[in-house]
């Protein structure tokens, strides 16, 4: 952390020597991580770039290729059951590249639209009061009861998750490597696992026997 942009020059610099070589990230690269800085950096030091596999305009380009991974949005998920079945929206709450007041804006409009909310760097050593202020914004538009699933180090051996809910969470332990997934209005929870609906059960007659369609009378 707070090395980023050395580690990106870099693998930019080794790159342009001929030199095979990556950037890791945890995750994917793509979601916030490095891939997004190694290509803003090729940008404003000018440095031309190409997809892997395209022609070079006459020898000209650096092959650039990100390589896809598993988020940590998407290996909570899985962890906690289906959370993200419906339309979700993802926020980080460090302060330290975006401004808070312009996080605090996007968590309104996000609760205010009903969105499952994916909480990224809720909680760290310098930033102890921003998980509080962020709950305190979602309920404005939440019940207390609202589902949280809180996932730390998805998939690796610190793994730990658990569901609590919104008016519990700031009481959660909480740190860098958790990922909190703030259920919608729908969210529920089911013999341990998260379940955002897909709205599957209000077109369909779900029941004991095999689902039919529900009519209108029309048609």
């Amino acid at each position: 952390m707070t090395r980023e942009i050395e580690r990106a020059e870099a693998v930019i610099e080794a790159a342009s020597a001929g030199k095979r070589c990556a950037i890791v990230s945890s995750g994917d690269a793509g979601i916030y991580a490095m891939a997004g800085l190694v290509l803003e950096l090729c940008r404003l030091k000018g440095i031309a770039i190409r997809k892997p596999g395209m022609p070079a305009e006459a020898g000209v380009g650096l092959p650039v290729e990100v390589v896809p991974g598993i988020p940590a949005l998407a290996a909570g998920a899985a962890l906690l059951g289906a959370p993200l079945t419906h339309d979700f929206a993802a926020i980080s709450l460090s302060d330290l590249l975006t401004p808070w007041d312009t996080i605090a804006r996007r968590l309104e409009a996000a609760a205010e639209a009903d969105f499952v909310i994916v909480i990224y760097n809720p909680r760290s050593r310098r930033r102890k009061d921003n998980l509080d202020q962020a709950c305190n914004i979602i309920r404005r538009h939440r019940a207390p009861q609202t589902p949280v699933g809180v996932v730390t180090g998805a998939m690796r051996a610190n793994q730990q998750v658990a569901i609590t809910t919104l008016d519990n969470l700031p009481q959660m332990h909480v740190d860098m490597q958790t990922t909190l997934f703030v259920g919608n209005s729908e969210t529920m929870v089911y013999r341990d696992f998260m379940i955002t609906p897909r709205g599957y059960s209000d077109k369909y007659a779900v029941t004991g026997e095999r689902s039919q369609p529900q009519h209108d009378g029309t048609g």
